[in-house]
C-alpha cells in the first residue's frame, strides 16, 4: 500500500554554522509539523517500485540543495540536487521579515505585528510556490509541505 510520506528528516548539522532560540524554534516546529502532516512523493523512486514512507535528508553543498531520499529501512532511493540560485532573494527577503517579526513581538502592538506576520506568510507563500515549481516532473507535494521544506532550507542558509 503506497504511503507517500516523509516519515523522517533530518538536517545536515555541518551545514549549520549558527542558530538562536527563536531559529531552533523554527526547525522544531518545522520538522514536527512537517513529519505529522505532509505529502511527498519522489517519482523516480514510485518508478522503481518504492511508495514509502519515506526518510529525507536535506543538505547544502557547494551553492546546492541536496535532498537524499531513503527508505524507512535506510536504503538510498534517490538524490535530487537542486540549484539555489532562484531561492537567494526570497531566503534573504524570508530572513529579514523573520528578524522584523522577532523584534516586533517584543515591543510592537498586536496591529504591527500583524502586519509583519502578513508579510512574512506572503513571502512564505512565494517561496513555496518556487520549490513546487523546482520539484515538478521530480517530487510531487503540496503547498503546505513545500513551506514547511522551506524553512527548513533556510535553517541551512543561516550564517551566523
Amino acid at each position: 500500500m503506497a504511503d507517500y510520506r516523509i516519515a523522517k528528516i533530518t538536517l545536515d548539522e555541518d551545514t549549520i554554522l549558527w542558530r538562536n532560540a527563536d531559529v531552533e524554534q523554527e526547525r522544531r516546529v518545522a520538522i514536527y509539523d512537517l513529519i505529522e502532516d505532509n505529502t511527498f512523493k519522489p517519482l523516480r523512486a514510485v518508478e522503481a517500485g518504492n511508495h514509502g514512507p519515506y526518510e529525507l535528508a536535506l543538505a547544502v553543498h557547494e551553492g546546492r540543495l541536496v535532498l537524499t531520499v531513503s527508505a524507512q529501512s535506510g536504503e538510498p532511493l534517490e538524490t535530487l540536487v537542486l540549484g539555489l540560485a532562484r531561492f537567494r532573494r526570497p531566503i534573504r527577503d524570508y530572513f529579514a521579515i523573520c528578524d522584523s517579526y522577532y523584534q516586533a513581538i517584543r515591543k510592537a502592538t498586536p496591529a504591527e505585528i500583524e502586519t509583519i506576520d502578513m508579510a512574512r506568510r506572503a513571502i512564505h507563500n512565494d517561496a513555496a510556490d518556487l520549490l513546487l515549481e523546482r520539484f515538478e516532473g521530480k517530487i510531487e507535494t503540496d503547498h503546505l509541505t513545500a513551506r514547511r521544506l522551506f524553512t527548513l532550507i533556510c535553517v541551512l542558509h543561516i550564517r551566523g
